[in-house]
């Protein structure tokens, strides 16, 4: 596909994370089911429902500018996640699971920061303020879930999987 203006890689870029958020939404609940931590669970299941806001916040970004959601499927995900798949079919003691499913999420949050700021960036250039202000929204949703993780990986799941060893 030609792009000759920002507008069109707007859209791409767009397209590529909503393909992404729609794989996110296959693959939480195998996470939440995977993990054996609580805590860790729940995080996942608060943020498979996060998830859910942040597709219908594309969709009012794609309603916006009279496009189709549709298209284009995001292989850094799909990799992403078939890393996820192979790591969680290892056989791993649960501690030691739940720090691999923390660094799998972790991988798959910082392309997703990385990719709504390219396009929140976008957005403010192209000076669609509320597409950039809902952008901005789900960037900070992510970031959140990334310190949430670090936080739960730093002070209880990583220690016990070093207890565990």
């Amino acid at each position: 596909m030609e792009m000759d203006s920002l507008r069109e890689l707007y859209v791409d870029e767009l397209k590529d994370l909503y393909s992404a958020e729609k794989q996110i939404l296959q693959a939480l609940p195998k996470m939440v089911k995977k993990a054996s931590n609580e805590k860790l669970k729940a995080a996942f299941q608060e943020h498979l429902e996060v998830t859910q806001r942040q597709v219908e916040r594309l969709d009012k970004v794609f309603e916006e500018i009279g496009k189709a959601a549709r298209g284009k499927k995001c292989k850094a995900m799909e990799g992403l996640i078939e890393e996820g798949k192979e790591m969680m079919q290892e056989d791993m003691e649960p501690e030691v699971m739940d720090a691999a499913l923390i660094a799998a999420a972790q991988r798959i949050e910082h392309y997703e920061m990385a990719g709504y700021g390219t396009v929140r960036t976008y957005a403010q250039i192209l000076g669609e303020k509320n597409q950039a202000k809902l952008l901005q929204q789900t960037l900070d949703e992510e970031g959140d879930a990334d310190k949430k993780l670090t936080q739960l990986a730093e002070s209880q799941i990583n220690v016990e999987a070093a207890v565990g060893a």
